[in-house]
């Protein structure tokens, strides 16, 4: 990272910032180049390593790259705010970002597709309860990327 001051390497930290973010982007790669798709996500900590998991419609170009490979990249961030000067050379944005990759693949047990889909709804509701009928779990793509490396940004 070129700006050591604003890195940020407290996993506490990091998991607070992953917490604060709405939106996660999974970034794939095929003969046409890069494919970066904008996702809901959940998340969990397992023994720190970071559990990244998505949801979707099971057919599809993201499905597609994700059966073909086994590696994705992902960014997330969040806490945006424009600093206005007197000129535009000297404007800014503070923000906070996660970004890192791994290894990526589609759920195919029911079980751990439910705990996938509780750590989205966990992470947009706080609820920590929840059902999913059976023809649902069937129908839906659940997504776990396993994050192997990390790193955390903050300008602020």
């Amino acid at each position: 990272m070129r700006r050591k001051d604003r890195e940020i390497v407290d996993y506490k930290k990091i998991l607070e910032i992953v917490n604060a973010c709405d939106c996660c982007r999974i970034g794939l790669v095929d003969r046409e180049g890069a494919y970066i798709v904008p996702l809901n996500f959940g998340y969990e900590n397992q023994n720190g390593t970071l559990i990244l998991y998505f949801h979707g419609a099971g057919e599809g170009r993201k499905i597609d790259l994700i059966r073909e490979g086994k590696h994705a990249s992902f960014e997330m961030d969040t806490n945006h705010k424009l600093i206005e000067k007197d000129s535009g050379c000297a404007y800014s944005y503070l923000f906070q970002s996660v970004m890192g990759r791994g290894r990526i693949e589609l759920l195919q047990d029911s079980d751990e597709k439910i705990h996938g889909l509780k750590r989205v709804m966990e992470h947009y509701s706080d609820k920590t309860e929840w059902t999913f009928p059976e023809k649902m779990v069937n129908g839906t793509a659940v997504i776990k990327l396993t994050v192997t490396e990390l790193s955390c940004k903050e300008h602020k």
